[in-house]
């Protein structure tokens, strides 16, 4: 059909941008996102806000808001490659929630945002698939996000993640770590793998030219694929560490090791006359991080420097308070070691 002057009309479709393709993901994920809803949200899918009530609140002295934001990073390239697009959502919410998580606040609810080269409902109802997976277990709310299709900017089949979290603690509970001092003990909370950081290496050197290796099982990983080890989500420590709070145990001080491995994010919640002495060989290695020295010829500083190394996240405790907060947090599902302690020093990180 043209008009008085013979022209076509362009339509945002013709531009590349298809709203129907929009309507259609939108149905496609409504069950997934009502699936993560707590009492306090209001409303539905398809508002123009979200809306979470903040009643819950009035039995805290002083409710101190805690919000984080993050991505997936590089990672994203790998589930593109094989195809395998609903464990990825897990790790965006695990990057924001388990941050959240070191001032002791629970995380409330998330947004996300998706940015893809061309809308296809299918692929986003896989991806917030497991962005819901990552609220439930977390157990917080997924209120609302946004799906930006990009022609022109992003490949076809190419996409991007990122999400937004908001908790809260009650600010006499909230974990500032001002309380470190020498002879604490830091327990390590075993990790589910790589988690979602240093994947610009990891794919350079394990994925990069072998392909066709990924789907392969390996000895080495113990017969798992390498496929599957590298797309293992993180794992989410929200329960458990709520757990470890509720018990009255005193924590103090928390550290989700994230990029820079453990000698940038331990050092973080450290005092500037102490550091943290960690104990190699007090936990088991995961043999992906092996594998990953080996094939990339890693010193060990590097290593620690840029991995998680299978301790995903670190609490310290008194010691006397060690012994019982390793009880509850093993009962919550979580594998704990106790793989050093804290002594005079500058503020960085050892090894011994």
């Amino acid at each position: 059909m043209t008009d008085e002057n013979g022209k076509r009309p362009i339509t945002y479709r013709d531009a590349g941008v298809d709203t129907g393709e929009g309507t259609r993901a939108v149905n496609g994920i409504r069950e997934s996102v009502r699936s993560t809803y707590r009492p306090e949200v209001i409303g539905d899918i398809g508002g123009f806000g979200g809306m979470f009530s903040a009643a819950a609140f009035k039995d805290m002295d002083d409710p101190i808001m805690v919000s984080g934001t993050d991505g997936v990073g590089t990672k994203l390239k790998l589930a593109q490659l094989l195809g395998r697009h609903d464990s990825v959502g897990i790790d965006l919410v695990a990057m924001c929630v388990n941050d959240i998580l070191v001032a002791g606040a629970e995380p409330l609810f998330f947004l996300d945002y998706v940015a893809i080269g061309k809308l296809d409902s299918a692929l986003v109802e896989s991806l917030v698939s497991g962005i819901a997976e990552g609220c439930r277990q977390a157990g917080c709310s997924l209120v609302g996000g946004e799906m930006a299709e990009h022609p022109g900017v992003m490949a076809d089949d190419d996409y991007d993640l990122s999400g937004f979290c908001v908790g809260v603690v009650d600010r006499p509970r909230m974990i500032d770590h001002s309380n470190v001092s020498n002879g604490d003990v830091i327990l390590g909370l075993g990790s589910s793998g790589i988690h979602s950081n240093g994947y610009s290496l990891v794919r350079k050197v394990l994925v990069e030219g072998r392909e066709d290796e990924l789907a392969l099982p390996r000895i080495d990983l113990g017969g798992v694929t390498l496929g599957d080890a590298l797309l293992t989500p993180t794992r989410i420590y929200v329960k458990s560490i709520l757990e470890l709070l509720r018990a009255e145990i005193p924590v103090k001080a928390m550290a989700h090791i994230t990029g820079g491995g453990i000698s940038e994010n331990l050092n973080r919640v450290l005092p500037a006359e102490c550091s943290g002495r960690v104990a190699l060989g007090s936990w088991k290695v995961p043999p992906i991080f092996d594998l990953l020295a080996a094939e990339a010829s890693l010193s060990d500083d590097e290593m620690y420097r840029t991995f998680n190394m299978g301790i995903g996240y670190m609490v310290i405790v008194d010691p006397k308070d060690a012994p019982r907060a390793a009880v509850v947090l093993r009962g919550a599902g979580e594998s704990v070691s106790e793989i050093g302690e804290i002594v005079k020093g500058d503020g960085s990180v050892v090894y011994g």
